[in-house]
């Protein structure tokens, strides 16, 4: 399942797709593509694939039998590509190969555990972020044993021992650890290696530098943290001080975020939406539902590079490929991308095409 993308899109036309993709022009676009190669016999125009796409492996993973996943709300690759889930059920976290082999699993065995984020840091050890159990907790990942635990569990506070429903958190070349403190703080809460505190900065509200959900965090190999300021419908980047440094606007709403080797932020989420109310999900955040599914490849800059959109699927009708409330992305060395949904509760597979001379069907 797959849908057209669009690279090195110039700023000044950003804004433009986005909206055409928001009124749901792309449907009757498809409609025409249905039909792809017998286009190629009476086209006018050189019938040469130029973009980037992303095919869904619906055999990706061979999860085993009875294996349950709930909603999926973490996700990490590490040294070997291999994909860690964090999943609101138990076994919490699950670990599959690349080629979709189930590896290993462990349990956080906790009644009030609330899974949301997930990371492997350069050492081969799992963080797991906890909105349920306010904690923060670097684990062995042979076993999920506990080696470190920042914040206080089964307490919420703004300081600088307590977190307040965290959502992520994300490593300086350094070491130091940046946590984004989350649906009820609205913060960045800076620790060193050790865990010890260093400082934190934000506070609630939309002006620059304030947060609405800050749901994700990256930091690149020049000492900056880029936050998803979901609620807030951009990405705001920062010095390890808090210094604001820019502000990505009106490009989507921010689910997750992950960082290339090479300084590339791809972001995952919807379309830019305003405030609403939908009577099956009436405490949600902004864009829940999401009108549609999206990823985004940025330079530090903040020029976007690549876009690609999924069928958005309705609540009970998933089908590989589409997505129904993307919450994380991550790729692995081979440029696969790899996205969980939150309804949809999976993990999917998309590999990497750029065959020039592709013909096929563009269904949904």
């Amino acid at each position: 399942m797959y849908m057209q993308s669009n690279t090195n899109i110039p700023a000044g036309i950003t804004a433009s797709l986005l909206i055409i993709m928001a009124c749901g022009f792309t449907q009757p676009l498809l409609a025409q593509t249905n039909n792809y190669a017998a286009a190629t016999k009476t086209s006018d125009y050189p019938v040469v694939n130029t973009v980037t796409w992303y095919e869904v492996d619906p055999n990706w993973p061979q999860r085993p039998a009875g294996m349950p996943w709930g909603q999926i709300s973490g996700l990490a690759i590490d040294k070997q590509d291999n994909i860690w889930i964090n999943t609101r059920t138990n076994p919490a976290v699950q670990v599959y190969a690349p080629d979709g082999r189930f590896i290993r699993s462990w349990n956080v065995d906790n009644p009030k555990s609330i899974a949301h984020g997930l990371r492997v840091d350069t050492e081969g050890n799992v963080w797991l972020v906890d909105v349920g159990l306010q904690t923060v907790t670097k684990r062995s990942p042979s076993d999920g044993k506990v080696l470190l635990t920042l914040g206080t569990e089964g307490v919420s506070g703004c300081d600088d021992s307590h977190f307040f429903k965290p959502t992520d958190l994300a490593f300086s070349l350094n070491g130091d650890i940046f946590v984004t403190d989350g649906y009820g703080n609205a913060r960045v809460v800076h620790f060193d290696k050790s865990g010890r505190y260093i400082n934190s900065w934000g506070k609630l509200g939309t002006e620059p530098g304030c947060f609405s959900i800050p749901h994700n965090v990256v930091c690149d190999s020049k000492d900056r943290a880029y936050i998803a300021d979901r609620n807030n419908a951009r990405i705001q980047v920062f010095d390890f001080q808090g210094k604001l440094l820019d502000s990505w606007n009106n490009l989507l709403v921010p689910w997750g975020l992950w960082i290339s080797p090479k300084d590339e932020i791809w972001v995952c989420g919807s379309s830019p939406m305003v405030w609403g109310f939908d009577p099956k999900y009436p405490t949600a955040p902004l864009g829940c539902p999401p009108k549609d599914q999206l990823i985004m490849r940025f330079n530090t800059d903040g020029k976007l590079l690549q876009l690609w959109t999924f069928p958005k699927a309705e609540d009970g009708m998933e089908k590989p490929g589409t997505l129904n409330w993307l919450h994380c992305i991550a790729l692995d060395t081979k440029e696969n991308v790899y996205c969980t949904d939150i309804i949809g509760s999976r993990v999917q597979k998309f590999i990497k095409k750029t065959d020039p001379q592709y013909r096929g069907s563009l269904k949904q």
